[in-house]
């Protein structure tokens, strides 16, 4: 076997893995949304209150990458799965006997998505990008995160049958028990003896965490992107978290909910293959500034649609094409800017954005409801925001700021 071949393997099995890992924690964490009115008839909690649960679980998702991302890149990502998997199972199984406010806020908000964290985008894609050469890292992002729109294509429509068939609590303890295969596939990220890719390049000009961090927040163009992530957050954790109550209010069934979750999620895995295809090819803003002002298009279209099954399924397929395709092309922004040595923290710190953004996106949403006894006022704004990332995508720029800081 030739050492072309070898390598090739080697990048597959390691692709493989981490878009596994992926599924397994978002298609649990993509699939909470499917809980909030099972939870609210059983234990009588709000929905403002089972809201703001999911809507804290956002944030500390996003609070979780940055600090994971900066632990793996210095150490290893295996261990940080690992702990991930352990809590992310753990935070699932407490929370039918914790079903309080509290309970769920501790539960849901703070340990399953602690846990979740540390096994999502930028530990895995910043695992895979210090092992694989420049020329592939695009595709492995992409490949990636199709992983994670995998899970949610396959858990939201076996969630909601289980929900049906055996009650929520039933459902989470299923859920636990499948997060918990990430401990074994962890093994796959593990460094080989050899310097991996990204280190071998980097070892001669690598100036530390610190000074990387203080280039990268001096930089406009990493502030537009957070920015753009920040809207990006909204739409998603809106979306993946009240998409069940839009279509309550629509007089639909709730299998329609799993049906739309399970749409979104396919249709993001041809979404995520094809942004890292055109990434290879494109300017990556473009095609940001493309995903951002079709969001706004698809809203607008669907607030003049009837509200029917028809039109929810086809809302969550456009929309699915983008849900989470913004992953390749912003990480992949963030390593041309800096390189992939410290890409686990840079990128982790993107996400902490868009999961700020993911906080308003979830707590809004339930408060909207709560007011207006509608999504509208919410959608509208949703539609403003997708308008205004668009616009700040165009003025970033692609090339590195400071080559001796960065890797190739």
């Amino acid at each position: 076997m030739t050492s072309s071949t070898t390598a090739a393997r080697a990048a597959w099995t390691l692709m493989l893995a981490a878009a596994a890992i992926l599924a397994l924690t978002m298609g649990a964490r993509m699939s909470l949304g499917l809980f909030m009115q099972p939870i609210g008839a059983s234990t009588g909690q709000s929905i403002v209150a089972i809201s703001f649960a999911l809507a804290v679980g956002q944030l500390v998702w996003g609070l979780a990458q940055p600090l994971f991302g900066a632990i793996a890149d210095q150490r290893g990502s295996v261990s940080v799965v690992v702990l991930g998997g352990l809590l992310m199972a753990a935070g699932l199984m407490l929370t039918p006997m914790f079903s309080s406010e509290f309970g769920l806020l501790f539960c849901l908000g703070l340990m399953t998505s602690a846990g979740a964290g540390a096994g999502a985008f930028s530990i895995l894609i910043g695992a895979t990008a210090q092992q694989l050469p420049a020329e592939r890292r695009a595709f492995a992002a992409g490949f990636i995160n199709a992983g994670g729109s995998a899970g949610q294509l396959v858990f939201a429509p076996i969630v909601q049958a289980l929900i049906a068939a055996y009650g929520w609590a039933m459902a989470l303890y299923a859920m636990a028990a499948s997060t918990l295969l990430t401990l074994p596939l962890a093994r796959a990220l593990r460094r080989p003896d050899a310097a991996p890719v990204a280190a071998t390049q980097a070892s001669s000009n690598d100036t530390g965490l610190k000074a990387q961090l203080a280039v990268a927040l001096r930089d406009p163009s990493y502030a537009l992107l957070h920015l753009g992530f920040f809207t990006c957050g909204v739409h998603v954790a809106f979306l993946v978290t009240h998409l069940p109550g839009e279509v309550a209010l629509c007089g639909l069934p709730a299998s329609v909910s799993a049906t739309a979750l399970a749409l979104v999620g396919g249709f993001n895995i041809a979404g995520s293959l094809a942004a890292g295809w055109l990434g290879q090819r494109m300017r990556l803003k473009t095609i940001l500034c493309a995903m951002y002002a079709s969001r706004a298009a698809l809203i607008a279209l669907y607030l003049l649609s009837p509200r029917d099954a028809t039109s929810v399924y086809l809302f969550a397929a456009g929309l699915g094409f983008t849900f989470l395709a913004t992953v390749p092309p912003t990480a992949g922004l963030v390593g041309k800017m800096f390189g992939p040595r410290y890409l686990g923290t840079l990128f982790g710190l993107a996400v902490l954005s868009h999961q700020i953004g993911g906080f308003f996106g979830a707590w809004l949403g339930g408060v909207t409801i709560s007011r207006f006894g509608d999504y509208s006022w919410m959608w509208i704004a949703d539609m403003g925001l997708a308008s205004f990332a668009a616009l700040i995508c165009l003025p970033l720029r692609e090339a590195r700021l400071m080559p001796a800081m960065a890797s190739a």
